[in-house]
């Protein structure tokens, strides 16, 4: 069974969210909506499990959170404005390996008509040091060319909108994610890629299937300004940065 976690904070998309993944899943599946401190009218349908934070936590402990009573052998993190391809789940997790971390081609959604907008969408990205302040992914075009012919291959990063992994993976390599340092929203994918690296684990890239995310252009829900990210930015690059110069030269960038 997959155990897909949904970290939610005041989203209008949630309830379009949950019906792609009822609409579209085909395999055996529990949803886990984590409502980090506010309420929202509830679901009927067995499949769908609401756990309700008494106050906001922010997203890193949501999904702790919904890790921690998920029943799956697999879990599965997405935000509240995705939707999803066609037997998303089977194809992800019939390829799944005991050590990876899985993501998918990613599109981009415009929330307001909820359609995959007409733009290219990002496979493969680089993990790169953005701007002296922190880790990012970008846009990995020459190795798209390179290895445009595998269909489930090695990347170096993600956005951490959406992943699978086993849940023996996380107890084992992952733990749980780190609030204090990080502080309660970000750097969440580079702190498991990293911790998955050093367990001699893989970040893949599915691109038989894909999900859509919403563009950056339409507003966030779940997000707090430069000023307040800065110092879990540099906490994560503190952490890392030693450890990245080594995962360079393997990568050879």
């Amino acid at each position: 069974m997959l155990s897909v976690i949904i970290p939610s904070y005041k989203d209008p998309l949630l309830h379009k969210t949950v019906e792609s993944i009822l609409q579209n899943f085909e395999g055996d599946f529990e949803i886990i909506i984590v409502l980090d401190g506010y309420w929202t009218e509830t679901w009927a349908d067995p499949r769908i499990r609401v756990l309700h934070l008494g106050k906001n936590r922010g997203m890193r402990d949501a999904i702790n959170a919904g890790v921690l009573i998920s029943k799956g052998e697999y879990i599965m993190r997405t935000d509240e404005h995705c939707m999803f391809a066609k037997g998303f789940d089977r194809i992800i997790t019939n390829d799944i390996k005991n050590n990876e971390i899985v993501t998918a081609k990613r599109y981009f959604l415009n929330p307001i008509d909820w359609v995959v907008m007409d733009e290219e969408p990002i496979e493969y990205e680089k993990l790169v040091i953005q701007g002296g302040m922190k880790f990012a992914g970008t846009r990995w075009r020459s190795r798209d060319e390179e290895r445009k012919a595998i269909a489930i291959d090695e990347t170096m990063a993600m956005q951490g909108s959406c992943w699978v992994m086993p849940k023996k993976w996380w107890d084992k390599v992952i733990g749980e994610l780190q609030t204090e340092g990080y502080g309660p929203l970000y750097q969440d994918s580079h702190e498991m890629v990293f911790k998955t690296w050093k367990a001699g684990g893989k970040l893949m890239l599915n691109k038989n299937t894909w999900f859509a995310h919403k563009h950056r252009s339409f507003s966030r829900t779940h997000n707090y300004g430069i000023k307040e990210a800065t110092p879990g930015w540099k906490y994560s690059l503190d952490k890392w940065k030693d450890y990245y110069k080594e995962i360079k030269e393997k990568w050879k960038i």
